[in-house]
């Protein structure tokens, strides 16, 4: 486990020294004050969190909490850390505001400037959730409760109905679904009116439901049990990994 944890610091340490040549770029064209520069993520990371090693599985808030870094001296104040909520749908609209655009159109997202400013602490305190890559879940969190409901057996053996305290158990490690079920239904509730109004919206139904074979194995279908769904989706091996390691120290030496 030291050991992979060790290779992810170092590409982290490497997308630091990538990220510093972009900024010496700008520099040396004298454009480095005049350019909006974003730093953001797609998801977060799993190390050994929830036994989901060393992927981006699930809906826990070590997955859900990615990076976002703007630099923009003309209009952002420099090291100023934002707290709230924010998710990408909002990142081009702030964009945009920076850029002094009028795009003419609505978006989904709203600009997190006013966030900045100190004006507003989210545009939403409370928001939809989903996996559709090894797992097909979703669910609802707030900035209290997060409930994470399983639509099939999960590649993790994880129960059908998760539900954390976020506030006494930010780590996500005590399942209160059997103890609190009126935390369920009163989160589940939620849930489906926004996804009932969303659908409304849009014209469209809920994508999470309707996808077909979402894991990429055709004809498979849904998933009945956790050990089909890993013996379907498992990739690597880690006693083949291990014979590798052997044989590289050996041509090493």
């Amino acid at each position: 486990k030291d050991y992979v944890i060790a290779q992810y610091d170092g590409a982290i340490a490497y997308m630091d020294a990538a990220i510093q040549s972009i900024f010496t770029a700008l520099e040396s064209h004298g454009i480095l004050d005049d350019t909006i520069v974003v730093v953001n993520g797609d998801h977060g990371e799993t190390l050994y969190e929830h036994e989901c090693w060393f992927d981006h599985h699930g809906t826990y808030d070590n997955v859900l909490h990615v990076p976002l870094i703007i630099r923009y001296p003309a209009k952002l104040p420099q090291g100023k850390r934002v707290g709230g909520f924010n998710q990408h749908k909002d990142l081009v609209p702030t964009l945009l505001e920076l850029a002094g655009i009028d795009p003419g159109i609505d978006f989904d997202g709203r600009s997190l400037l006013p966030m900045v400013r100190g004006e507003v602490a989210s545009h939403e305190s409370e928001f939809y959730i989903t996996e559709c890559t090894w797992m097909r879940k979703h669910g609802w969190r707030t900035p209290h409760w997060k409930l994470i409901l399983a639509l099939e057996p999960d590649f993790h053996f994880k129960p059908p109905v998760e539900l954390y305290n976020l506030v006494e158990d930010p780590d996500e490690n005590h399942n209160l679904a059997e103890e609190r079920p009126d935390v369920v239904m009163a989160l589940t509730h939620r849930m489906q009116a926004w996804i009932s109004r969303r659908e409304a919206e849009t014209g469209l139904p809920n994508p999470i439901h309707h996808q077909g074979d979402w894991h990429g194995h055709e004809g498979v279908g849904s998933f009945t049990s956790s050990q089909q769904a890993y013996d379907t989706l498992y990739i690597g091996s880690a006693s083949q990994a291990k014979r590798l390691q052997e044989r590289l120290k050996e041509e090493e030496e």
